[in-house]
């Protein structure tokens, strides 16, 4: 019994077709763009966050900002006046 090569039509199957496997992936250039409104680049349309400049696109998304010195310094002395009017 001899050997059988297989030629091209026992190799390509009709059945799937590799063009249209890739007409459901959406391309990269399809994507939405805005500029950054700090550096002005073009970034993802969904992005919380510049990825060059690395600011936050909105207030919502930043990381609440540190209290201003005077009012942590102005808290504490009225502690201190609280405490030495109760203790005195």
């Amino acid at each position: 019994m001899p050997n059988r090569v297989p030629d091209d039509a026992d190799w390509n199957d009709d059945s799937t077709d590799d063009d249209e496997d890739f007409d459901d992936i959406p391309d990269d250039s399809e994507e939405a763009t805005i500029p950054c409104p700090y550096c002005r680049r073009q970034i993802h349309e969904d992005s919380q966050r510049c990825p060059y400049c690395e600011h936050y696109l909105s207030e919502e998304d930043a990381p609440p900002s540190r209290k201003p010195w005077w009012l942590i310094i102005g808290v504490l002395a009225c502690l201190y006046v609280v405490y030495r009017w109760i203790a005195g």
